[in-house]
This record gives structure tokens, C-alpha cells and sequence, in this order.
């Protein structure tokens, strides 16, 4: 049986949590939406994301989805009720599966500024274990320099620094990648942190919940991907968007143009 999986994000972040469902399972046909016409999400107001979540619903609803991955940190930690009252299907979080993983006392968060001001993360973590510290740092510039054709490698490195050392001071042992698009930069980020703080990339939890609760088919084999059950939309910039999926999965695939809005 194959499996009718979304994915949302504003951009190319969810293309970590795509990966990670790769590398476990074939039996699912995903659907992509990004928010391409209004990325970053993390630099807008709660109110806004929450609207753009009741839109993501409407678009979502016809599709007779199976479960929702919420590719999303920003929307997870702003609109999560929003997207789980609309769609009434099983929706899978990064901020809660990642919660279940964390082994440590001091823990790190790189988010978006409006995941760091909606303090979800803080609130999950601490409301899951007993004298765990949480501390926060907002990355407004991260996406919009990842969602670049071509990484300025010399700023993100800057960037990095500039993100990862409030974190290093307050001498945090884990650090939670708040924001899907920052794996892609892990080896950046890795440069900057020592070896003994591990780096959590929150997309790896997601997913196993999601195969905990849909469990993998006994006689499945995963040695090769079948890009065939994915399709990608975008609300602008398709081709730029096409050059993206090539550049990061290696891939080409069709990518289809849609309207979230009806007044636009």
C-alpha cells in the first residue's frame, strides 16, 4: 500500500525531512508544498504564519492525505493546532519528536525569530524533563542566505560565529537545528562547534516517529529511491525553485505553480 504523504515548508528546508524519509521507505507518494512567494517565514508576526497555516489546510485538504510531515519550525511552533484541527490527520512535528531524543542538561537552540519568540521549544523541552536548560538563539539570516542559488559560503561562516557563540558560552552539550533549512549547511555549522556538542537535526525524529506509527512493511526494501511518487509545488518561482531540487537531491523534476491566496 502505498502511503499519500505532505510536506510543507517555506522553502528548500524540508528537503531534509524528505531525505530522511528517503533513506527509510519507498511505500509513499509525497506531496511538496513551498512557500516560496513568502519565504522566510521565521521573520514575520505569529498572526500572519497562523493565517498562512489555515492556507496550507485549504490546499492540503483535497489531497487525501494519509499524514502531514511538518517540514516547518516555524509553523510548528506558531500554528501546530492549526494544522492538526483543519486537516484531521496524523501530524508529525519536529519541535515534539525531537523533544523525545535530547539526553543532556544543557541544550542549544538555533531557530528562526519568530520560533525563538514563540519559546515552544523551551516550553516542550522543559515541560518533557526535570532541570533541563534551554537557550535560545535567533538566526534571521540564515534562510534567506540558504535559500541562495549560489551559498556565500564566507558569510554563512560569518554568520555562524556570530549565531553559535552565545550558545558555547553558556557551555549547552546538545544543539537543536530549529529551522529545517539549516542541516543543509551542517558542515558549516560543524566547523564552528566542538566535536563532544552533538548537533541535532530534528528531521531524523520526525520521521522515525512517523515509521513508529506507520510501520515499515515487513518485505520492504529501501537500496533504491523511486523519485516517481514525489511531486513539488511552489506559490513562485518555479524554475529557480527546479535548479534547487537539482542542486540539493539531484534530481529533475516537474514543478507545479500554485495559488494559496485567492486574492492574489
Amino acid at each position: 500500500m502505498i502511503l499519500k504523504i505532505g510536506i510543507f515548508d517555506s522553502g528548500i528546508g524540508g528537503f531534509t525531512v524528505l531525505r530522511s524519509l528517503w533513506e527509510t521507505r519507498k511505500d509513499v507518494e509525497v506531496f511538496y508544498l513551498a512557500d516560496i512567494k513568502r519565504v522566510p517565514y521565521g521573520n514575520k508576526d505569529i498572526e500572519q504564519i497562523r493565517s498562512f497555516a489555515k492556507e496550507i489546510c485549504n490546499w492540503f485538504r483535497d489531497k487525501n492525505l494519509d499524514a502531514l510531515l511538518i517540514a516547518c519550525n516555524t509553523t510548528n511552533a506558531c500554528a501546530l493546532d492549526i494544522l492538526e484541527n483543519n486537516l484531521e490527520i496524523p501530524c508529525f512535528d519536529l519541535i515534539y519528536s525531537v523533544s523525545e531524543i535530547l539526553t543532556k542538561q544543557h541544550i542549544g537552540v538555533l531557530a528562526t525569530p519568530a520560533t525563538i519568540k514563540s519559546s515552544h521549544y523551551q516550553k516542550i523541552i522543559e515541560s518533557k524533563r526535570e532541570n533541563v536548560k534551554v537557550f535560545q538563539q535567533a538566526c534571521p539570516e540564515f534562510v534567506p542566505e540558504i535559500e541562495r542559488i549560489n551559498l556565500d559560503l564566507d558569510k554563512l561562516n560569518n554568520l555562524s560565529v556570530l549565531y553559535i557563540n552565545p550558545l558555547l558560552k553558556e557551555n549547552v552539550e546538545e544543539i537543536i537545528l530549529g529551522c529545517s533549512h539549516y542541516p543543509l549547511i551542517y558542515s558549516v555549522l560543524r566547523n564552528k562547534i566542538d566535536p563532544k556538542i552533538k548537533i541535532i537535526d530534528p528531521s531524523a525524529a520526525l520521521v522515525n516517529k512517523f515509521n513508529n506509527s506507520f510501520l515499515i512493511p515487513k518485505n520492504h526494501c529501501c537500496e533504491s529511491t523511486c523519485h516517481d511518487n514525489i511531486k513539488f509545488f511552489v506559490t513562485a518561482k518555479s524554475e529557480e525553485f527546479s535548479r534547487k531540487v537539482k542542486y540539493w537531491l539531484k534530481i529533475n523534476k516537474e514543478i507545479r505553480l500554485v495559488n494559496l491566496r485567492s486574492n492574489d
